[in-house]
């Protein structure tokens, strides 16, 4: 069974929504990168039991961002962000060669304040913080 980066990803978005025992195991396999007979002997049941339960939690954690798309609607804002910012500082730099009018930077200053603080608030919603 290959790990699937993916996995990891989506269950910070619905960790929550499994029984404590998938999120235990999914867990276990990818993010503390045990294999599935080490599992399998720390949860006192056969490495068939593991995969099984890890399948079914992969499956579940699928179908909840095909229904909701939170982790979709993440990357999403994560590079909207990413190229706002990016703009602001282009803007920036063409003001500087233009002369430096102190309005254009504050506003510079603001957007990049406010799209920091937005990545933030994302990410904390996104571990629960």
């Amino acid at each position: 069974m290959a790990k699937d980066l993916e996995i990891s990803f989506l269950l910070d978005f619905y960790g929550d929504m499994l029984t404590e025992k998938q999120r235990e195991m999914i867990e276990y396999y990818y993010n503390d990168d045990l294999s599935l007979s080490e599992i399998a002997e720390n949860q006192g049941i056969t490495r068939q039991g593991v995969r099984d339960a890890i399948m079914r939690a992969q499956g579940q954690l699928k179908e909840m961002e095909e229904r909701l798309g939170l982790a979709r609607r993440f990357h999403r804002m994560r590079d909207g962000l990413s190229r706002i910012c990016d703009a602001a500082v282009a803007i920036e730099g063409y003001n500087e060669q233009a002369g430096s009018i102190a309005a254009i930077s504050e506003q510079v200053g603001l957007i990049l304040q406010i799209a920091q603080q937005l990545c933030e608030e994302e990410e904390q919603g996104t571990t629960g913080e």
